[in-house]
């Protein structure tokens, strides 16, 4: 660390052992389709494109790889745990990866969004890994709460001088440090997925705005940082859309659409999920942006609840269906494809004459033409045909770039059957 932070003294103990960066560099040399790859930018080195390493390397040692002809290529950080060998940080040009590398990179991330503070919005993604250049780092802004999510080992030999520059871009009054499953699982010299390393510990979940309505989220114990900000203009759209209209949120978490329908004038709403505590966070976040609307809760498997809604005759005129990411690996692509079009059926005989039907995917792996020609298909199944009114993707803190193209993974159709 090379200036002395604010960070709790057991944070303070904890990372001033981790071990220290090495001096030494790895040099790699790569395949042919690897050289072409990184040339374009593209922010991954895979284990089985690495053709020549003359040494061992530990998690976080800086990688070196160069070209057939000797030329630097790309430096990143080494993960020898992962088949995501090499985060590439730098490309083409050579580069110096130290605090003022890092500091540089935060600025181009906190300049992306710099327009959200000025929307009455205090909670947004501050760093969205590869696509801000920083692979395998999150950052979500909650207010004065910065929660930093880990997703690989390599960044533990730097996080000193990491949390340093973080400090001088974007200070916050707390940080919670966030980890991935595999680095809980693989340990992290101490680091523990929820620990406070700035500020004290929230005795409440943590208060936020967003397009001026309030939530408030579990950055300790909730999913992924507690919640999701990929959605926030399709959220803005259904509290557009909801005026007068009764709404069904499925697969609701803690009710952020819901809460934007209510708030936008909604008849009543019913949120729907398999978690009991997510709904109780879901009421909770209406009753602080609409209080007299009506709000309802279905607890349990969406597919089996939306048969039961659709047997007992309800009908709504906004149905929003945001399920979680079905295809984790390529291999499941066809079955999450399945599920996209089996949830089309299902919300298809809830949507009243006239009304609207939400139909998102999170899932990388399925391509924008699968899902909505999937949904599309499914709705002249069940003799529902759909006429569309558009489709939407990323919200700025989660931008999408060229150089890498898997961080595109947001879609969502807005379509009314046509009766």
């Amino acid at each position: 660390m090379s200036g002395p932070i604010n960070l709790t003294p057991v944070a303070t103990k904890l990372i001033a052992n981790l071990p220290p960066p090495s001096p030494k560099r790895l040099a790699l040399r790569v395949s042919k389709a690897a050289e072409k790859q990184l040339r374009g930018g593209h922010p991954w080195l895979f284990d089985q494109a690495i053709q020549q390493q003359k040494q061992d390397g530990r998690a976080g040692d800086l990688a070196v790889v160069f070209d057939q002809k000797k030329k630097f290529l790309a430096v990143g950080l080494y993960d020898p745990a992962s088949p995501i060998r090499v985060k590439i940080l730098q490309h083409n040009t050579p580069a110096k990866i130290d605090q003022a590398w890092f500091t540089a990179k935060l600025r181009e991330a906190a300049e992306r969004r710099a327009a959200l503070p000025e929307q009455e919005t205090t909670g947004y993604r501050l760093v969205y890994g590869e696509a801000d250049g920083l692979p395998s780092l999150i950052i979500d802004r909650y207010a004065d709460t910065l929660v930093i999510k880990l997703y690989s080992a390599g960044w533990l030999p730097h996080f000193g001088t990491l949390l340093t520059a973080i400090d001088d871009v974007c200070p916050a009054e707390r940080w919670i440090l966030r980890l991935s499953r595999n680095l809980q699982s693989a340990g992290a010299f101490g680091l523990t997925d929820g620990m406070v390393l700035r500020g004290t510990v929230p005795d409440a979940p943590i208060e936020f705005i967003e397009n001026g309505l309030t939530f408030a989220a579990d950055v300790v114990h909730g999913h992924k940082t507690g919640f999701f900000f990929d959605h926030r203009d399709n959220r803005q759209r259904v509290g557009r859309l909801a005026k007068g209209k009764r709404v069904l949120d499925v697969f609701a978490y803690s009710g952020g659409f819901s809460a934007y329908a209510a708030a936008g004038g909604a008849k009543e709403v019913t949120s729907l999920d398999i978690s009991e505590p997510a709904l109780r966070d879901a009421a909770a976040n209406v009753a602080r942006n609409a209080p007299d609307v009506p709000h309802y809760s279905v607890a349990g498997d969406a597919f089996s609840e939306l048969a039961k809604l659709a047997g007992q005759g309800a009908v709504f005129d906004l149905v929003i269906v945001d399920p979680p990411a079905f295809a984790k690996s390529q291999k499941e692509v066809g079955r999450a494809v399945s599920s996209y079009a089996r949830l089309t059926h299902l919300a298809l005989t809830l949507v009243a004459p006239g009304g609207i039907l939400v139909m998102a995917s999170c899932s990388s792996r399925v391509k924008p033409d699968q899902f909505f020609t999937a949904v599309f298909a499914a709705a002249e199944e069940v003799e529902r045909p759909l006429w569309e009114h558009f489709r939407t993707g990323h919200a700025i803190d989660h931008p999408v770039v060229d150089r890498f193209p898997e961080g595109e993974y947001l879609k969502c159709l807005y379509a009314s059957p046509i009766d």
